[in-house]
């Protein structure tokens, strides 16, 4: 069975956000061979029991009021449509601090993955961490090449790559443990 498709997250398994699993689903009671691993915000404590495909359809924003990216992840202004797709209906991923999702060309990135620096630099994006921290951080010289290098995707701090739909340009985001 193929993953439901996710136009703000095109990959949530890499990304880690869609592990392998054979928990039963809360919304659905069905063992799909996946579940998300990223925040929920609900009152409920669902802890890995979601399925890709509950979140895709909206149950499972509709039987637990479940939201996946905070609201307050978005700097410009989204059209409500998309921040409606992207905060109850698409994976959210994990973060050191608050998320944050860039918005570029008038609508929101999509998120590819989090990233340390080796992953940065096979994928090319290495120069465009280092202009982030520069442009948007306000970190430059030797402390900028110190956090570059200290970028981890397993314990921070971390680059959030994301990808403009309309562009195709790389947008980042660094946060700190």
């Amino acid at each position: 069975m193929s993953l439901p498709e996710f136009r703000y997250h095109p990959d949530p398994v890499a990304s880690g956000s869609v592990v392998e699993s054979e928990t039963e689903c809360r919304c659905c009671g069905r063992a799909r061979g996946f579940v998300y691993a990223g925040p929920v915000y609900c009152e409920d404590d669902v802890g890995d029991e979601l399925c890709p495909w509950c979140i895709a359809d909206g149950t499972a924003h509709e039987q637990l009021d479940a939201m996946f990216v905070d609201t307050e992840a978005f700097t410009e202004d989204v059209p409500e449509a998309v921040l409606e797709e992207i905060t109850e209906r698409t994976p959210g991923f994990s973060a050191w601090q608050s998320e944050v999702w860039p918005v570029c060309c008038g609508d929101a990135t999509a998120f590819v993955a989090p990233e340390g620096a080796p992953e940065l630099r096979e994928s090319g994006l290495e120069g465009a961490a280092m202009s982030h921290i520069v442009h948007e951080l306000g970190i430059s010289g030797s402390a900028a090449t110190r956090l570059l290098e200290s970028l981890s995707r397993e314990s921070g701090p971390t680059a959030y790559v994301f990808r403009c739909l309309t562009c195709g340009q790389p947008r980042l985001h660094i946060d700190t443990p």
